[in-house]
């Protein structure tokens, strides 16, 4: 398990990046009419926040035991029965998954109907190599057509899939992961005008998945 991310847990919790935005209010509405669900890879713990408030019962896991997760583990192996919930949810964590595939289809074995994801659409190879250098546990960000691939191996159609333009604060984000000097200069240089202001913009895809009857 991971002691860095545990180490990170309260920046996450306090997050303007993940804490509120158009993407978990998407979240929120597609899981409509759920009873249950799994938030995968939960970090600050923001989506099960908010299904909760919208009266689902939600079960959080995580690899990092900081994170205060109800079970700990990996999104590539999670220790729940096939189908035993309505809705499966993961917010902006799939780009540091090892195995992504694998973590989406656990995702689809759980869910006995929808699988909602949310992460940061691939944006360039200069992107690429700006989140990698902030944070050396980013592992590839995925394209459209490579989330509907990935969706689809796992038996799942896709229902709808959105696009959201989510502005941070660049320090903060930078501060998360510890990432200053040289390295903090040179990543700004490859985001280009995607900072401005001292914000940064990038482009997130939401997808609704349901399982395949």
């Amino acid at each position: 398990m991971s002691d860095v991310w545990s180490g990170r847990a309260r920046l996450y919790v306090d997050s303007d990046a993940h804490r509120g935005g158009a993407d978990l209010e998407q979240i929120v509405a597609w899981a409509e009419g759920a009873r249950s669900a799994v938030d995968v890879a939960t970090g600050g713990g923001h989506v099960a926040r908010r299904l909760r408030e919208a009266g689902i019962d939600v079960v959080t896991c995580d690899p990092a035991p900081g994170m205060q997760p109800d079970v700990v583990c990996r999104a590539e192996s999670l220790p729940f029965a096939d189908g035993c919930v309505d809705v499966v949810a993961c917010r902006t964590a799939a780009h540091h998954f090892a195995d992504v595939r694998k973590a989406v289809s656990e995702m689809a074995r759980v869910s006995a109907d929808r699988v909602l994801i949310v992460d940061t659409v691939h944006m360039g190879d200069a992107v690429e190599e700006a989140e990698k250098l902030r944070d050396p546990s980013h592992v590839r960000n995925y394209t459209d057509a490579e989330w509907r691939e990935i969706v689809r191996e796992a038996g799942l159609g896709v229902d709808d899939a959105r696009f959201y333009e989510h502005s941070m604060d660049f320090v903060a984000w930078l501060a998360r992961t510890g990432c200053e000097g040289d390295d903090a200069r040179r990543v700004a240089a490859l985001l280009g005008d995607r900072v401005a202001d001292g914000r940064l913009t990038l482009t997130k895809i939401a997808i609704k998945a349901r399982k395949e009857r």
